[in-house]
């Protein structure tokens, strides 16, 4: 996704990573075979390494905000532009919730730098898994609703609730055209149970950025 859809487009697609690739080579005992990397060429989809450095790479100058949680790695995905061939470069996305900002960082995975980097609002890319835990984490937080999930799980699962990671979670982008969704990063939570069943939270709305969960109105 390019730095034009940051500024202006009206969403963003979730990145699809692909696995390494990989061949057997040896003799006849399984013992005795090694496993070959194949290098990848620079149209090649990233491999879940290069994903995972481009990440530490693009997060470096944010460590301490994303440490304290104001800044999220969304995802990471590969740089098509064809410019920079034959280097192998990534772009990650990244949101500041303080400025409720979409942050690209372009990664060249050969220097290990970020070579450019664009800054945009108005766009609200897909929440990634943490951010899905952390609404819902919020959501348990909540003295009236978090007691009613509690409760639901206990019924459905024969068990105490420990924590967010017992859920099932899906995370939608929320968007209203008046409210502190306007801006905000806003997440609406679909909860399955152990049992199958989903919790109905049709009408909760969790906003990240300020830390809230609000009950929409019909």
């Amino acid at each position: 996704m390019r730095r034009s859809l940051v500024l202006g487009a009206a969403g963003l697609g979730a990145a699809a990573v692909a696995g390494a690739a990989m061949f057997l080579t040896g003799g006849a005992a399984p013992e005795a075979a090694q496993v070959a990397r194949v290098t990848p060429a620079p149209g090649d989809p990233l491999t879940p390494d290069e994903v995972r450095r481009a990440g530490e790479i693009a997060g470096a100058s944010s460590r301490a905000h994303m440490a304290a949680g104001r800044v999220e790695l969304l995802y990471v995905e590969r740089d098509d532009d064809k410019a920079a061939e034959p280097n192998r470069r990534a772009e990650a996305y990244l949101y500041d919730y303080a400025e409720d900002a979409v942050i690209v960082r372009t990664v060249d995975l050969g220097r290990g730098t970020v070579v450019r980097e664009s800054k945009g609002t108005g766009v609200q890319p897909p929440p990634s898994k943490r951010e899905e835990v952390r609404a819902a984490e919020l959501l348990l937080a909540h003295p009236k609703l978090g007691k009613g999930v509690r409760s639901e799980f206990r019924k459905a699962a024969g068990r105490e609730l420990r924590s967010a990671a017992d859920l099932s979670l899906r995370g939608l982008i929320f968007r209203d055209k008046q409210g502190a969704c306007r801006t905000h990063r806003c997440v609406r939570l679909f909860v399955r149970l152990p049992d199958g069943r989903f919790l109905d939270t049709s009408r909760i709305v969790v906003d990240l950025s300020a830390k809230t969960v609000h009950i929409l109105e019909w």
